[in-house]
């Protein structure tokens, strides 16, 4: 089993796929002529910024344009887009050789990647995380993270007091699985709860337990084979068991139902989910108190962590101005102001930010972001090749086939040969 897989290796192609849809021509001479392109004058007009979410996330990126304009003069137009429409939107503006200055994106798209200005100098000045960016065979850098997400857990504080239960608030002697489950099943017999833990039906979680036992999880080998080692097979065997209708509501893996309000109902004693439940939490948790605590490890210290999004700058008339603006925006005071305005989980390496609130919540998820095992990030860097390439698997085969061994369909064997098979027709 390979450890890592470079990812540069797995970006060398995708120049070539992207120019095979037959875009880059007519995407080449963009000039970013949404709101001014701009000219020889010295005025770049006005940047046209694609993104989506910014007021549900306290308008962190509009409050930044404003800074700049203040500073500089030049204006930066926020333009909040749906979620689900901003892919096709900026497809569209990149066929019809309109694309806007700069865009915040969830992945970088080979439609319109060769048109994208290089953003290598900024992550080397900016201390900005190297391994959630996307990153070219020759170093070109496409596109650099915005901010973070990481999986966590979290407590029913106030089902863990009234059993007397404790649980570890500093990183030493931090449970294993074994230990957490103990002490759930304590609080649980002690309280009464129905469940003592739910856990997303997701991959994103399910990948963050599998690391959590030293998994190593799918990766090619020499001949292109997606193989995992023996702790994946010991962690699913183990996720399975917990899956049994006392510990964990079966419910929620086979039939969807939504493990954020199951814990909110205040009747399971912990969540396994992640940093962008804080929010909401904070908000519409009043009946008891709830609290963010580390993660077992069995052994591994881990967490998945990935970028929630990332920003690009697109070739024109306006690109050096676009540039100057991202350059600016990673500034550490200026960035430190964008996450605590938006709330953000930072994706820089020197971040010093203020919470308005809950900020032992948000340095627990920076600290475990930091001291992952460095199998996270080979990951999510083997993953961010695949979208560039314009490469994509039908479903989630991790989470598909998991979901068809926990309601008994296949066995382990067969679930870890048809994620393998099926991985390796997408990717291999």
């Amino acid at each position: 089993m390979r450890s890592g897989i470079s990812r540069r290796t797995l970006l060398a192609g995708s120049i070539t796929g992207a120019a095979a849809l037959g875009l880059t021509t007519a995407c080449s001479s963009n000039g970013n002529t949404g709101s001014g392109s701009g000219g020889d004058s010295g005025d770049p007009g006005t940047l046209q910024f694609f993104l989506s979410g910014d007021a549900n996330q306290g308008g962190g990126f509009a409050h930044m344009a404003e800074k700049y304009q203040a500073e500089t003069g030049v204006t930066v137009e926020i333009v909040d887009i749906a979620n689900d429409d901003l892919r096709t939107r900026l497809r569209n503006a990149a066929q019809a050789n309109s694309l806007p200055a700069l865009a915040r994106v969830g992945a970088v798209d080979p439609v319109w990647m060769t048109v994208t200005r290089d953003l290598a100098d900024i992550v080397a000045e900016r201390n900005i995380m190297e391994d959630l960016t996307t990153t070219g065979d020759d170093g070109f850098v496409y596109s650099v993270p915005t901010d973070v997400t990481a999986v966590g857990l979290y407590l029913n504080k106030t089902l863990f007091d009234q059993a007397g239960v404790s649980y570890p608030t500093e990183d030493v002697d931090v449970w294993s699985w074994d230990s957490f489950v103990d002490s759930v099943r304590q609080v649980q017999a002690a309280t009464g709860a129905s469940f003592g833990m739910a856990m997303d039906r997701s991959a994103h979680r399910l990948k963050s337990f599998l690391f959590e036992f030293g998994s190593t999880l799918f990766q090619p080998n020499a001949e292109g084979v997606f193989e995992t080692n023996e702790a994946t097979s010991t962690a699913l065997e183990y996720f399975n068991n917990l899956n049994d209708d006392a510990f964990m509501p079966r419910s929620v893996w086979l039939s969807e139902a939504d493990g954020n309000a199951l814990f909110k109902s205040g009747d399971v004693v912990s969540y396994y989910s992640g940093s962008w439940q804080i929010a909401d939490f904070a908000e519409n948790i009043t009946d008891f108190e709830w609290v963010s605590v580390y993660t077992p490890r069995q052994p591994v210290r881990a967490v998945q962590y990935g970028n929630a999004a990332s920003i690009v700058v697109f070739e024109g008339a306006q690109a050096d101005a676009a540039y100057d603006f991202v350059n600016w925006l990673y500034q550490k005071d200026n960035y430190q102001e964008l996450a605590e305005t938006s709330g953000f989980l930072p994706a820089t390496t020197d971040a010093e930010i203020t919470y308005a609130n809950h900020q032992a919540a948000f340095d627990l998820y920076i600290d475990e972001i930091a001291n992952s095992a460095p199998i996270v990030g080979e990951i999510k860097q083997m993953e961010i090749g695949f979208e560039a390439a314009g490469l994509s698997v039908e479903g989630d085969p991790l989470r598909d086939e998991v979901i068809r061994y926990l309601n008994n369909e296949i066995d382990l064997p067969t679930a870890l040969d048809n994620i393998s098979q099926r991985m390796t027709e997408a990717f291999g």
